[in-house]
């Protein structure tokens, strides 16, 4: 039985890599598993397998709780999938990415379920970063391209690109919004259907400050963000202050969203059209998915400084689905933050990317920090190395629903 550890650059075609694997298909060293049954353990085989309970109103993945997959939280999600792969006895299992979105404790108990899965059955562990890398499996290697050729791991390759940080380009108008309280919680509680999700709230965002957004899986941090872009209801009747304006006052959601530039990894879907890199930022302006509206000579220039900034100003006529991840994720945050709005939301930016990607964004953000007074929520499960926010909010999870507290940076040195 062999155990793979496989680092992939961003570049790869990864799917084409599991097919070679799952199809008998693979070369030199991992030939080995040629004429083996394989499974494969992702994110998108879960949410395949989410679908298909609900299209055929079906129990599969967890049979002894007689509970469809959808309504665990992502950890527990991972547990009971994990259970359906060995429960198909496989020769051997791909894990793509497993520790994607998981807090601290759901990784230490995945890693050491995975430990105990080597006694039994073969893992081939696909990774992206180094930090993800386990001891314990014996084989490791590197793939840089689509030959799918197997490389020595070594964890002195940094050979990352600094960012160009230059001036960011100012914006081409400025905000109406010149308060300094953007966003305030005040003792806010959200319960959904008797159960308790947020527990007297109470946080207080203003102008040009840079918060990190912490907990773990299920403890409230996408319903935080949905009462702070308006789109959640349970805001209303509370005190909960966007913008200046108490929530239900009035105003309307599009007031809210204009003071406020979004990235999520979702968002990355939304541009499978022909659209270039440079309409895609473009269409940033005019809050579109896709460029309807003729920009100005002036804004065109903007998007070429913005290019230049993240040095992809040859890669503006190239189609944005034809780009890496990487260059995604940095062109959508551009997009995100082209008018620079009072208040730029980064939701798990740099989930999924490799190293020197991770380095590129982290750079970006820094660097969006130092040039502009936008005040940053970054939310992810892992604290950054390079990342610099000048304060931390950490949800805490109880039996009566998430408490908070503020948790400054410097204490996470």
């Amino acid at each position: 039985m062999q155990h793979w550890d496989i680092l992939l650059s961003n570049q790869v075609n990864k799917k084409a890599f599991i097919d070679s694997l799952l199809n008998g298909d693979a070369e030199g060293d991992l030939a080995v598993f040629n004429n083996q049954k394989g499974i494969l353990f992702s994110d998108i085989a879960i949410e395949k397998f989410i679908e298909k309970e609900f299209q055929y109103d079906s129990v599969e993945a967890s049979p002894d709780t007689h509970r469809q997959l959808r309504t665990f939280s992502s950890g527990e999600r991972k547990k009971e999938f994990l259970k359906y792969c060995i429960n198909q006895k496989p020769d051997f299992i791909i894990f793509d990415n497993p520790f994607d979105h998981l807090d601290q404790a759901s990784r230490v108990i995945l890693a050491d379920s995975l430990k105990d899965l080597t006694n039994e059955i073969a893992i081939i562990q696909l990774l992206n970063r180094m930090v993800d890398v386990l001891e314990f499996v014996p084989n490791k290697a590197l793939i840089k391209d689509n030959t799918f050729t197997l490389y020595p791991i070594s964890s002195a390759e940094n050979h990352f690109k600094t960012l160009n940080t230059a001036a960011i380009p100012k914006a081409a108008e400025t905000h109406s919004f010149h308060e300094s309280v953007l966003i305030k919680l005040d003792n806010v509680s959200v319960s959904y259907e008797e159960r308790k999700i947020l527990d007297n709230i109470s946080w207080t965002i203003k102008q040009g400050e840079f918060w990190q957004l912490i907990g773990p899986n299920g403890s409230g941090k996408s319903t935080i963000l949905s009462l702070i872009t308006g789109d959640n209801p349970k805001g209303f009747g509370q005190d909960l202050y966007l913008f200046g304006r108490k929530k239900g006052t009035g105003e309307s959601v599009w007031d809210i969203k204009k003071q406020i530039g979004i990235f999520a990894t979702s968002m990355t879907d939304l541009f499978q059209k022909s659209h270039t890199l440079e309409q895609m930022i473009l269409s940033g302006f005019f809050d579109q998915i896709g460029l309807y509206t003729e920009p100005t000579t002036h804004q065109k220039n903007l998007v070429t400084q913005w290019l230049e900034v993240i040095e992809m100003a040859d890669l503006c006529k190239k189609r944005f689905i034809d780009l890496s991840i990487g260059q995604q994720r940095v062109a959508l945050i551009v997009r995100a933050v082209l008018k620079h709005p009072p208040l730029l939301i980064l939701d798990e930016p740099v989930e999924g990317l490799d190293d020197e990607n991770v380095d590129l964004v982290i750079q970006l953000i820094n660097t969006i920090k130092q040039e502009t007074n936008v005040s940053i929520i970054y939310v992810s499960h892992r604290i950054e190395s390079g990342l610099a926010p000048t304060s931390v909010f950490e949800l805490l999870p109880s039996e009566t629903g998430s408490t908070g507290k503020i948790k400054y940076h410097s204490e996470l040195n």
